[in-house]
């Protein structure tokens, strides 16, 4: 693993911007990086699989808490709203993690190659240690990154074959849950996506069960299944999410993102907001600033914190 966390720190170092995420021109492979334990993030990730290379972090999903730390490999098999913490961080040792979005014809295409049957139980998240052979994968990927020229001739088949790892290894049978022909996470999929294309305009429930190819009771049933919330919960949490990142990384007022993302009521955005977060709009940009100053005043403690 020393020489995967040397290349995305290298990369960290010098693409990450101030919210701590690199992007990379590999679709779908996203580099994090945070020189400070965290406040709370609020996210819907797609399915993803995150190796953490270095420091630690805490994910919530609904009442249960996962901790994981340099080593392990988180998976997200399903798009749940998720509450993240980085805990342990600093300038020092920051937490570094390389994320890949899973794509589900790429497992559906291996999946059919290859033995074994989906997990019985749909836990949509799950850790466990980093196989080897995912970790030499993630490493010849960031090494393609140092050769740009290379990028669009092999990034396909090294980005397959990472997948092809992932599934080979232990957290196999819960990604093939994603690329199973015809079931339940593949239909939810078509309807998620929809969601999070048009979060911001009303969305019949008719026209996502059409999308998913369901009825809609037994849409309902099988979204909730997959994703923990019912559709109109599920485009609520986008419509939040989206609306405090407008406030946040963009200076939008509370009034112009509540807007922005489809409210028509300022009141009702600040009620749910506040219901979602904790706090109101105001006071809880008021405190995610004061925590950014607070640690950019504060001196770097040691590596070991």
């Amino acid at each position: 693993m020393t020489l995967l966390l040397d290349a995305v720190r290298r990369y960290a170092d010098a693409h990450a911007d101030a919210a701590g995420t690199a992007q990379t021109p590999i679709p779908g492979l996203t580099i994090m990086r945070a020189a400070a334990p965290s406040g709370l993030d609020y996210a819907i990730p797609r399915p993803l699989a995150c190796l953490v290379v270095q420091g630690s972090k805490h994910v919530t999903m609904g009442a249960q808490g996962f901790t994981f730390a340099a080593g392990d490999t988180l998976l997200i098999a399903a798009d749940v709203p998720t509450v993240s913490q980085v805990t342990r961080a600093s300038r020092a040792a920051p937490y570094l993690s390389l994320v890949l979005e899973l794509d589900a014809a790429v497992i559906a295409d291996l999946a059919a190659q290859m033995k074994g049957a989906p997990a019985t139980d749909h836990a949509p998240v799950r850790i466990e240690a980093t196989d080897t052979e995912v970790a030499d994968a993630a490493l010849r990927l960031m090494r393609l990154l140092d050769r740009p020229a290379a990028v669009p001739v092999l990034q396909a088949q090294l980005v397959r074959e990472m997948h092809y790892w992932l599934l080979a290894g232990r957290h196999g049978a819960a990604i093939r849950r994603l690329g199973w022909p015809g079931g339940p996470a593949q239909r939810v999929a078509r309807a998620v996506a929809l969601l999070r294309a048009e979060f911001a305009r009303p969305l019949p429930v008719g026209r996502l069960a059409a999308a998913a190819g369901m009825s809609p009771s037994s849409f309902h049933q099988h979204f909730r299944a997959v994703t923990s919330l019912s559709p109109l919960q599920f485009q609520k949490q986008l419509r939040l999410i989206e609306a405090r990142r407008l406030m946040l990384a963009e200076g939008a007022s509370a009034g112009s993102a509540a807007f922005a993302v489809g409210y028509e009521s300022v009141s009702q955005f600040t009620r749910e907001y506040g219901r979602m977060f904790g706090t109101p709009p105001v006071r809880d940009l008021k405190a995610a600033r004061d925590k950014v100053r607070g640690e950019n005043s504060r001196p770097d403690p040691s590596p070991e914190s």
